[in-house]
């Protein structure tokens, strides 16, 4: 398989070489491009932005596709719920849901692999004094709602310290302005939440990061090794049925992960849109410091960290949300990120 992969990686970039040529009809080439779609789980988010900036930098078109981007909406259908029905063909979501899916009986496979981490910091109020999951012992903590993965990964942090949902609340807060004010009035001791609302909370002197799973060096420490999350997911069908653009797709977006490792966090926040790094949570100056402090989280080659189909598995055992076995194997294809990275002349 890996051998045909790589077969029609070269055979994507031949072409590729040909169309370049006639770079005059610039216009004629994209139309004859096969056009993708990927919905992701908050394009604007941080821990999120390699696959805008896989757009911006022309990568999708290079190598051999239009890619047709979209976010999911506050309410709506979420990216890889809109994946698995065929809304869109690809999803840029969390690892996790492989797992969810399969035991639901959908078969959704990762194709490269973008984070070693969640992308999340604990953020405590100041003066609270907590410095480890110990801590939250008679308190209460946030997460974005009871089941969802901050939930899960909260209770996972709490049991490694030998806390039980007997020794602290879980508290569902939302995220963003909601969070912010539960910290703020001290409904809660902590909040796990991302980037930019890791910096509003910063900015606005409420409380600091008492827990770092925002970098893979964080998650090792906290969860006790890499906890793959931003990833692209798509129907394990769709890619046997579509494995030249599937292809496409992965070299692109392994390309921008060795570009983001090549290049600095004001290189990163200069090819990302105005508004994502500049709004009312968040400056310019503050982004880029924010960056500089989570850039850890992201992979430079697509690879699946060793050890973290497992790690995830292990947290969701805890959490409640495994009811029969899983297959981890069938979960991640590597095939398209080694053949991508060969493309680029690295060896994953």
């Amino acid at each position: 398989m890996l051998k045909r992969l790589t077969q029609n990686a070269l055979l994507t970039a031949t072409a590729l070489a040909g169309l370049m040529t006639m770079a005059p009809k610039a216009e004629a080439q994209d139309a004859k491009l096969p056009t993708v779609t990927m919905m992701v789980g908050g394009i604007d988010k941080q821990i999120y932005l390699p696959y805008q900036l896989a757009q911006n930098l022309g990568f999708f078109k290079k190598y051999g596709v239009n890619m047709e981007l979209s976010t999911e909406q506050e309410g709506g259908i979420g990216a890889e719920d809109a994946m698995v029905s065929g809304q869109v063909d690809f999803a840029g979501a969390w690892y996790v849901h492989t797992i969810d899916f399969q035991l639901h009986g959908k078969d959704v496979i990762d194709v490269t692999q973008l984070s070693g981490a969640p992308g999340e910091r604990i953020m405590c109020y100041n003066g609270s004094n907590i410095s480890s999951p110990a801590d939250w012992k008679a308190q209460s903590v946030g997460v974005t709602d009871l089941g969802s993965g901050t939930d899960d990964l909260t209770l996972y942090l709490a049991a490694r310290y030998h806390l039980t949902t007997q020794d602290f609340t879980r508290v569902g807060v939302g995220a963003g302005e909601t969070l912010i004010s539960s910290l703020q009035h001290h409904r809660i001791v902590c909040g796990m939440t991302t980037q930019p609302t890791v910096n509003a909370i910063e900015t606005m002197k409420l409380g600091y990061s008492g827990i770092d799973l925002a970098t893979t060096a964080g998650a090792q420490k906290w969860l006790g090794g890499a906890w793959p999350a931003a990833s692209v997911l798509a129907r394990a069908s769709w890619v046997k049925a579509h494995p030249a653009e599937t292809q496409a797709v992965v070299d692109a977006m392994v390309a921008t992960m060795h570009w983001i490792d090549t290049h600095s966090v004001e290189d990163i926040a200069d090819h990302l849109p105005p508004d994502f790094v500049t709004n009312p949570l968040t400056t310019k100056a503050q982004y880029v410091a924010a960056l500089a402090q989570d850039k850890g989280q992201f992979l430079p080659d697509g690879m699946m960290p060793n050890g973290g189909p497992q790690k995830v598995l292990d947290v969701e055992k805890l959490a409640g949300k495994i009811t029969g076995p899983v297959d981890l194997d069938a979960t991640w294809d590597p095939t398209f990120v080694i053949a991508a990275n060969k493309l680029e002349g690295f060896t994953p």
